[in-house]
């Protein structure tokens, strides 16, 4: 990439930076998602950072109980259905 293709930005007073049409549109950033800031050698590097931090099955087990008798598998479908039809209709 030439100093002519260079995408370039300013640093605003209170230390904002617009990032560059055409990088967020390539990258698929609207407004709003966190970054991650890394000072690297060759510069500062921003990464998206994940809504939700990485966990496993075994940390999350158990933290959803149903109240009452267990659900057949046939009973857990239907309100699986149930609520993909409301959820359709909004």
């Amino acid at each position: 990439m030439g100093v002519r293709d260079r995408l370039t930005t300013v640093i605003k007073t209170k230390g904002q930076v617009i990032l560059p049409k055409a990088i967020r549109d390539q990258l698929q950033w609207g407004a709003g998602p966190r970054l991650t800031v890394k000072n690297t050698p060759d510069g500062v590097l921003l990464k998206s950072t994940p809504v939700f931090a990485a966990s496993s099955i075994d940390a999350l087990f158990g933290t959803m109980r149903h109240e009452g008798p267990a659900l057949s598998i046939d009973d857990m479908n239907a309100a699986i259905t149930r609520e993909a039809e409301r959820r359709a209709g909004d």
